[in-house]
């Protein structure tokens, strides 16, 4: 496994005088602000086999000289990889301690605790914080093919099929249409089983508004699993993806794969290979067809089998890279739809079915950069339905999706974590052609309460570094706190949503962050949506109360200082926070563009104890982002006491 160069944190809040040692740290992107090098907590004591009414455990990972066989309950016989993590039947009240100065690859999918008795994910030894990474490395040269003049690609991904899971020939298929959307289904029996016919009227806007659900196929994290399927439609269209998701609320997806070719007038054999995300035995095959199938057509399909297929490279591509960091982050790629596109240094197209990265280069990329990550579309911590887990002093990088996501939790703690390099991986491409990308740091998605974000620091992040947001069902947003954050170089430092009108949103409180130039990130200019902002509030038509923006540091931004979009009977609190900016406007207000700070507040009426003033950064050209002593931010709040994040004044 490619080891990253990390970096040793010292004390909790100290900061680096070392010049030299600042270099460093910065050469890495892990430690961009020299002020602010938090410590992991240190360890804990050992534990044992743990009946019902056993005190909690702790258990020590180790990546060097751990052993997955080894009963992980002291430092010297941790446990290894993040999948016997995974696995390990924890309970209410255990803790996990990853070692500092470790590095994990893939994705951390933590167990529930109790309220009285969370599950703890956190660190011990010395030294930098535990790193997950979401990225697969190929830096090395034998990683690259040139495969044209100044086109580069990794290697292609080939499946050797294995053991039959199941035969899917008689599977009968059901649909769900709305939004206005209207197919009729029907089944028809032949020698070789069912065939399923699909009669589109009115396939509707966006890829939900039809959805054909099928039957349940068993996945294992870690096994891939080749679908064999025959198609024709009267009109040629083509299909998107095949996935595995639960069949009811919250709709987990299992397992996706991406289907080659047009489905045509004639008939055609598919292969669709579907790496599993999560293990589940009640997962349904499931495809999109809202937007994507031409009104007027006729679709026919015929399930074939399911098999376990081994790939060809260890540690394949086999998701989208959403994002190709070189030198971690001297150098960021730029996602390209096609191979045609790829014209200028760094331009990447990556092609799921082959598995394959294709890069424009003027030679070997791996004889150009020491350190190539591709950054794949899975959350680094993936923590759906999940409740009552602390997260303290874990280093998350590098991941397409989201940093921390998944929805319907409750009770969780995220402290003391960096995250950095975050989101680019393909969502969906809408109506229009154009395509929607991933993600956000840390997101609460769909029924959330009692969160608590505090003491993080977050850069370089696609979309949001933080946010809370619904759309799907009527829902809870409840009792969410953001504090005491540093935030920078991200599209968005907080963005929120959440409707129908029927779901609820209350206690939000955003408050004590420094949040610094939003829209200055490595994504920005690939953007076609591009709206560099510290407040992203789209669409709220929830019943709202307790909403609070206070004691906040706003520093620059490229386009707005804050967006409003529809919806907001109640706005938020905003009070005793400092604006500041030399670009983009102060607030796009309902559509309407308010360039002035004074004319800002006499609008909205929002903000009328704020200042917009420079908060006077110690050295903002180098990420010191600590208040000097004559700063205005030093004494804003009602009791004159200072704002933003209090590790940068305390």
């Amino acid at each position: 496994m490619t080891k990253l160069p990390l970096f040793a944190l010292s004390a909790v809040l100290l900061f680096c005088l070392d010049p030299a040692a600042n270099s460093v740290l910065n050469k890495f992107g892990l430690c961009p602000m020299r002020s602010l090098l938090l410590a992991a907590p240190p360890g804990g004591a050992d534990g044992g086999d743990k009946p019902a009414d056993a005190p909690p455990r702790t258990f020590y990972v180790d990546p060097e000289d751990g052993r997955d066989g080894n009963n992980g309950l002291s430092a010297d016989h941790a446990w290894q990889s993040l999948e016997r993590v995974n696995s390990a039947e924890l309970k209410p009240g255990d803790t996990v301690r990853l070692k500092c100065g470790g590095q994990w690859r893939g994705s951390l999918t933590p167990l529930s605790g109790d309220p009285q008795a969370p599950i703890t994910y956190t660190s011990y030894g010395k030294g930098p914080k535990p790193l997950l990474l979401g990225s697969r490395p190929r830096s090395r040269r034998e990683d690259w093919t040139e495969v044209q003049d100044g086109i580069w690609a990794t290697l292609p991904l080939e499946f050797r099929r294995g053991e039959k899971i199941t035969d899917l020939g008689r599977s009968e298929w059901r649909h769900h249409q709305e939004a206005g959307a209207k197919i009729t289904l029907t089944h028809e029996e032949n020698t070789n089983g069912l065939v399923v016919r699909v009669a589109c009227a009115n396939s509707g806007q966006r890829s939900n508004h039809v959805q054909l659900w099928g039957p349940k196929v068993p996945v294992e994290k870690g096994t891939s699993l080749d679908v064999s399927f025959r198609a024709r439609s009267n009109i040629p269209f083509r299909l998107s993806d095949i996935a595995i998701h639960e069949g009811a609320a919250p709709w987990t997806r299992f397992a996706a794969g991406v289907v080659r070719g047009d489905v045509t007038t004639d008939w055609q054999d598919f292969q669709v290979v579907l790496q599993p995300t999560e293990s589940s035995t009640t997962g349904h095959l499931h495809i999109n067809l809202g937007g994507i199938l031409p009104d007027g057509a006729i679709f026919e399909f015929q399930s074939g089998s399911a098999h376990v297929v081994t790939p060809s490279i260890a540690d394949p591509l086999d998701v989208d890279v959403g994002n190709i960091i070189f030198d971690h982050g001297k150098v960021c790629g730029w996602k390209k739809w096609s191979i045609a596109a790829l014209d200028q240094p760094y331009d990447y197209y990556y092609d799921g079915p082959s598995g394959r990265v294709f890069l424009c280069a003027t030679a070997n990329p791996a004889t150009l950069h020491d350190s190539i990550e591709c950054a794949m579309k899975r959350h680094v911590i993936h923590q759906s339905n999940t409740h009552d887990v602390v997260y303290d002093g874990l280093a998350v990088m590098y991941g397409a999706a989201h940093g921390f996501g998944g929805g319907n939790t409750r009770n969780l703690v995220i402290r003391n974590c960096d995250l950095g390099y975050i989101g680019g991986g393909h969502q969906l491409t809408r109506p229009d052609g154009v395509p929607v990308r991933f993600g956000n740091a840390i997101e609460f998605w769909g029924a959330a309460s009692d969160h608590l974000v505090e003491n993080c620091r977050i850069w370089e992040v696609y979309d949001a570094a933080l946010t809370n947001q619904n759309n799907s069902a009527t829902v809870r947003q409840e009792n969410i706190v953001y504090r005491n954050n540093v935030i920078w170089n991200c599209e968005y430092s907080f963005e929120y949503w959440n409707h129908p009108e029927t779901s609820v949103t209350r206690n939000i409180r955003f408050v004590n962050n420094t949040c610094v130039h939003a829209g200055v990130v490595w994504s920005h200019a690939q953007r076609p949506d591009r709206n560099g902002s510290h407040l992203m509030l789209y669409s709220n038509t929830a019943a709202t109360s307790g909403f609070e923006v206070k004691y906040n540091v706003f520093c620059n931004v490229t386009d707005w200082g804050s967006r409003y979009t529809g919806g907001w009977k109640t706005l938020p609190e905003m009070s005793h926070n400092l604006w500041f900016s030399t670009g983009g406007v102060m607030t796009n207000w309902f559509g309407k563009p308010i360039e002035n700070f004074q004319d800002y507040q006499k609008t909205t009426g929002l903000d009328s104890q704020s200042r917009f003033t420079d908060p006077m950064f110690l050295d903002p050209a180098h990420g010191n982002y600590r208040l000097a002593p004559d700063s205005p931010a030093r004494a804003i709040r009602p009791d004159g006491g200072p704002i933003g994040a209090e590790m940068l004044w305390k």
